[in-house]
């Protein structure tokens, strides 16, 4: 019987198939940051920086609580929701991903800190000291949904053992980004806001051991409780997150095998009861085995994974758009060439990322594949290899944010970004077609 079609699947099948791309979060991420661009350069743009600087806040008895600008609150608050995700991404790797098998990771995770040290010592060689110096950790990061996104527009080009690499290497990068953001752009430190955040994880902590499953549960903690008080404590909210991921549940309730027998036993009983066709509504018995199917299936699926699949759209389509919105919007007929080049942050970061990244991750592979650590995926090779680091040299989402957090100097900030954008855009061209020459010539 073929399925029922209404006139609503005609407006709503190109958006679900669109969200269900994995390429398709790259491109609007991509229109974001143009749009961004296009309105700090119109003559809207100081209508577009205002509307950022206004200030939200909780107000009793005349007391201002938790007011930030629109800006901060998005890059507190809903980039907080962006490392949550992270946050669980990465715990899935290490339990039963790329990241399970040291010896299979060796490879991806030299590139990774070559690619971090690298850029890093670039960018200090550059700018050694004043407040310059604080923004070595820009050119550290990789922005995976737009690498990815390039890989992804290479199609059967690039073996998909190549993905798998950059999306491991880019991983374990956000792992560095996390600690170097936990460990050197933090404030001044409220142990008893700390201490109340810790008190928090261990609540989800002791409520993943004794075999709470419900989501409601960790949300509450998580939101209420772990990053308000991270947030107070000075230590960046967007770690609360990550920490909060790692205490989210991942085992089942009820074993691969099992959920299989159990379901074949429910459809087995579904098939016994008198069909409904005549009416559009199911009988009791019909809905009280559909309840058992999906109550089974929900005991077969890991809190953590369930969490990930429902909150990665939301972050791909609208967290990270309205990130690149908010921080990607340089007005570039401010810019004079002169200030420009007054420090060297614009250039530090350009080549921390570009070249930074290419020499760190072909460097240290390459020196991890010689010292028989780990080998080479099949059909990778040091040319092929290049194109994914300059891939690697996107460095967008991650590199703006922490551009907010290094300089509080609107100039600072201004460099870094186009020093990002240049690398970016030059990284991603050239790796592209690299990628695009060797790959499968190779």
């Amino acid at each position: 019987m073929a399925k029922k079609k209404y006139p609503i699947d005609v407006i709503t099948r190109p958006f679900v198939k669109l969200i269900q791309e994995q390429k398709s979060g790259a491109l609007v991420l991509g229109i974001s940051i143009i749009v961004a661009l296009i309105l700090a350069n119109s003559p809207f743009h100081e209508i577009y920086h205002r509307f950022f600087e206004h200030e939200f806040g909780f107000h009793f008895d005349g007391e201002a609580y938790l007011e930030y600008s629109l800006t901060e609150w998005i890059n507190d608050g809903l980039m907080a929701i962006f490392f949550f995700v992270v946050g669980l991404e990465l715990k899935r790797e290490i339990v039963a991903g790329e990241l399970s098998d040291i010896r299979k990771a060796m490879l991806p995770i030299a590139a990774a800190v070559g690619g971090m040290l690298v850029p890093a010592a670039i960018y200090l060689a550059l700018n050694p000291v004043g407040e310059v110096h604080s923004g070595w950790g820009i050119p550290m990061a990789t922005d995976i949904a737009l690498a990815l996104g390039v890989i992804y527009l290479l199609g059967d080009r690039v073996p998909v053992v190549f993905k798998v690499f950059l999306t491991a290497l880019a991983i374990v990068d956000d792992i560095g980004a996390v600690l170097v953001i936990a460990f050197f752009y933090t404030s001044e430190i409220s142990f008893m806001n700390l201490a109340i955040g810790f008190a928090f994880l261990s609540l989800m902590f002791i409520g993943n051991k004794i075999g709470v499953r419900s989501i409601f549960y960790y949300a509450i903690i998580g939101i209420v409780g772990v990053w308000t008080a991270f947030l107070l404590s000075g230590i960046h909210a967007t770690i609360a997150a990550v920490l909060a991921a790692f205490m989210i549940p991942a085992d089942v309730r009820i074993k691969e095998n099992i959920y299989i027998a159990r379901i074949k036993k429910h459809l087995y009983r579904f098939k016994r009861i008198d069909p409904n066709d005549e009416i559009p509504t199911l009988t009791h018995d019909q809905l009280l085995i559909m309840e058992r199917i999906k109550l089974d299936t929900k005991k077969a699926m890991p809190p953590l994974q369930q969490l990930e699949h429902a909150m990665t759209p939301f972050v791909s389509f609208i967290i990270l758009p309205i990130f690149a919105l908010a921080n990607a919007g340089v007005t570039m007929f401010d810019v004079e060439l002169d200030k420009l080049l007054e420090t060297n942050v614009a250039i530090g970061v350009g080549l921390g990322l570009l070249v930074g990244k290419l020499v760190g991750i072909v460097g240290f592979s390459w020196l991890t594949v010689k010292l028989k650590i780990s080998n080479f995926p099949k059909k990778m090779n040091l040319k092929n290899l290049a194109g994914l680091a300059l891939l690697a040299s996107i460095g967008f989402t991650m590199s703006l944010f922490i551009t907010q957090l290094a300089f509080t100097h609107e100039e600072y900030k201004t460099q870094a970004k186009i020093g990002i954008f240049v690398a970016s855009i030059l990284g991603g061209v050239l790796g592209y077609f690299i990628l695009r020459k060797h790959a499968k010539n190779d």
